[in-house]
């Protein structure tokens, strides 16, 4: 049985990731605080998504955050509890509109984001890559593109490994926060890098 997923935001990484959700029969609620966009997302995506409310979204097994760093305090607000669901972290600390990189006084971003989500099982992933990397195909030159995960819940991890593999990338587990979380965030050391897997 497919496990339900909820995608928080609906801007590109968003999209490209629900898009390869629904190529793999999976069904996807998303959810964004402008209804209008969100609805033309949906039409555009075509079956297999839905719009939903943040609560819905956030109710899924697996929960994708894929929305503005400054909208995430805002939004985990609304969520009375996490319930030991995957929440897989795509945001990026980034502050609109100059894309200053937020300071998080030597923390990482997903343990600032684990903070605001308690109960959540926490897994980064999806944010290394700019979203027109990420829509090409993941075979390339005879190997799969790269996506690196990283989560302190050996079993979570595994979950998002799986779906990773399914859309045709080759994950790569980094391990816990301590040490993937530092790698994957925005201005470290895998930010941005695309490499194969042959």
């Amino acid at each position: 049985m497919k496990k339900t997923v909820g995608i928080l935001g609906a801007g590109n990484i968003a999209q490209t990731i629900a898009t390869y959700l629904i190529r793999s029969g999976h069904e996807v609620t998303l959810s964004n605080t402008n209804a209008e966009k969100l609805s033309e997302v949906v039409r555009s995506l075509g079956t297999g998504a839905k719009a939903g409310s943040v609560t819905e979204a956030a109710a899924a097994d697996i929960v994708f955050l894929a929305l503005p760093w400054l909208s995430v305090p805002e939004l985990a607000n609304r969520i009375d509890s996490w319930d030991n669901r995957i929440v897989v972290d795509a945001t990026n600390h980034f502050i609109s509109p100059d894309f200053q990189v937020a300071d998080l006084n030597g923390r990482t971003s997903t343990d600032v984001v684990s903070d605001y989500l308690p109960g959540a099982r926490v897994v980064k992933a999806f944010n290394t890559l700019y979203f027109k990397v990420l829509a090409q195909p993941p075979q390339q030159n005879g190997g799969r593109r790269v996506l690196f995960l990283s989560g302190n819940d050996p079993d979570a991890n595994a979950v998002v490994a799986s779906l990773i593999e399914g859309f045709g990338f080759a994950a790569v587990n980094l391990g816990p926060l301590s040490v993937g979380g530092h790698l994957q965030q925005a201005k470290g050391p895998l930010a941005s890098l695309n490499s194969i897997k042959v």
